[in-house]
């Protein structure tokens, strides 16, 4: 085996703003068991939000109920029951404005497109990296599916501390893609210049470099050499899934038809609704998870946020959901709901919420949600997320998971903005994972406790407010 090293932040970069980060290897470790121990985590925080919430009576189900598909990752997730965002109450408004915008903040919107205060992964972020992150580096990525758009903080969860997004959502696969690698895209480019690029690969830009660290005369030892090769080709992969390239690289996989989900105003026609199935719904956002992770696991972003689905989120959603092997609905919301229009969209399922009945609808939409945000939570605990510590990128972040409301009707604020699901990842150690906790405590103090066990000095909300720390989430 070879003794060189490199640096963990080796990039590969080509023209046009091209720049790959290379996967972990060997060369990057210490060459002893001291060194790898010594190998530095980066400190990474991401908010991943989900839209219309899960009932605080459903989360008392625990795995057994709607919150099933995190039940293989409930090791490394504590998931915190009775957190109360009712400060965040705007008169006038409903927890699909206010809620959403309390998600990661702890406070309330400021107008249609401002938070009330910086988000958690952006306090982080200016503490950790006060003069900037690395070269190279994505500052924040924020990224998501999502059709209802009226205002602002329906949709994005990464704030800075005046409130301002802290960067522009990113809703189609292939701009995620552009946003993480770069593009070859030129100013003035003509419609077959562009065409001509399609036909290209942004590795096209890097080959002389990727050719040097896989040659005879690479600093690299054989394994790692292997690594790269499989690290390029997952990009190429997605690439073409996110681009649905016609040409087929030798030996890599088919490509699926080109999305047809809507974006942009036709997503929201009127707040009207829009009809769509589980698997045109799905099959795009796991492309747009699998791009997102694959940035995180490059080290490409440290920060950021991903939503899955708005805030009062209006679709009609059609088709056979199963998971684990089992059918677990069959979705048909604007006939099961006897209507039209958004009336029909599966929105209507919370204000119809009732403890004493099934809801089975409102379950079965809300079991979807936890398994695609768990389908992206185990992109980030894979074999392909390993960091230099031997654990995985879930384990040593901090991921928080949440959503606007504890109860999807808007008779009562004390109800529906309080009780509100969250869910956090261990963040190498830091807190205590393994267990469904009942906080019943205010959001802005389980935020703040979350950030100075993250070694953030300051702190969300007003500044003579007093800080009740959370204690039982720390470790």
């Amino acid at each position: 085996m070879t003794n060189a090293r490199i640096d963990r932040r080796k990039l590969l970069k080509g023209i046009g703003g091209i720049t790959i980060g290379l996967p972990l290897l060997e060369e990057m470790l210490g060459s002893t068991a001291l060194g790898a121990e010594q190998a530095a985590v980066p400190t990474r925080a991401f908010n991943v939000f989900f839209g219309l919430g899960i009932p605080a009576p459903l989360q008392q189900d625990g795995f057994d109920g709607v919150m099933e598909p995190l039940k293989p990752l409930g090791d490394k997730l504590l998931i915190m029951r009775g957190v109360d965002h009712v400060r965040a109450d705007e008169k006038g408004i409903n927890a699909h404005y206010d809620g959403a915008t309390a998600a990661f903040t702890a406070e309330p919107p400021d107008g249609e497109a401002k938070a009330g205060g910086a988000s958690i992964d952006q306090m982080i972020r200016r503490a950790h990296h006060p003069k900037g992150l690395p070269a190279g580096m994505v500052p924040t990525l924020v990224a998501g599916t999502f059709f209802r758009r009226s205002r602002v903080g329906r949709y994005v969860h990464s704030y800075n501390p005046d409130g301002t997004v802290a960067a522009t959502m990113q809703e189609k696969p292939r701009d995620v893609f552009e946003r993480v690698f770069g593009s070859l895209a030129m100013p003035g480019e003509s419609d077959d210049a562009r065409r001509q690029r399609l036909k290209r690969s942004v590795l096209d830009t890097v080959a002389d470099e990727y050719h040097y660290y896989t040659g005879a005369n690479s600093p690299l030892g054989t394994a790692s050499k292997a690594r790269i090769v499989e690290h390029l080709e997952r990009i190429r992969e997605f690439e073409q899934r996110a681009y649905a390239m016609n040409a087929k690289a030798k030996g890599g996989p088919a490509l699926p038809a080109k999305s047809k989900l809507l974006h942009g105003g036709a997503a929201d026609p009127g707040g009207m609704g829009i009809d769509i199935t589980v698997e045109e719904l799905t099959s795009e956002w796991r492309l747009l998870a699998d791009l997102y992770a694959l940035a995180i696991q490059m080290d490409r972003v440290r920060f950021g946020s991903l939503t899955f689905l708005a805030a009062g989120e209006r679709i009609r959603l059609k088709g056979d959901y199963e998971y684990d092997g089992r059918k677990v609905f069959e979705f048909d919301d604007a006939r099961q709901l006897n209507a039209s229009g958004d009336k029909g969209c599966s929105h209507e399922w919370w204000h119809k919420f009732n403890e004493k009945k099934k809801n089975e609808q409102l379950r079965a939409h809300a079991h979807l949600k936890m398994r695609e945000v768990a389908y992206f939570l185990s992109r980030l605990d894979d074999s392909n997320a390993i960091d230099v510590n031997g654990k995985t990128i879930l384990e040593n972040s901090l991921l928080t998971i949440s959503t606007e409301s504890g109860d999807g009707r808007h008779n009562d604020v004390k109800r529906e903005l309080s009780g509100v699901f969250h869910a956090i990842s261990g963040a190498g150690g830091r807190f205590k994972t393994g267990q469904i906790l009942d906080v019943n405590a205010e959001g802005l103090d389980v935020y703040n406790t979350m950030l100075a066990a993250m070694d953030v000095p300051d702190r969300l909300g007003p500044t003579k407010r007093k800080t009740t720390a959370v204690d039982a989430i720390r470790r």
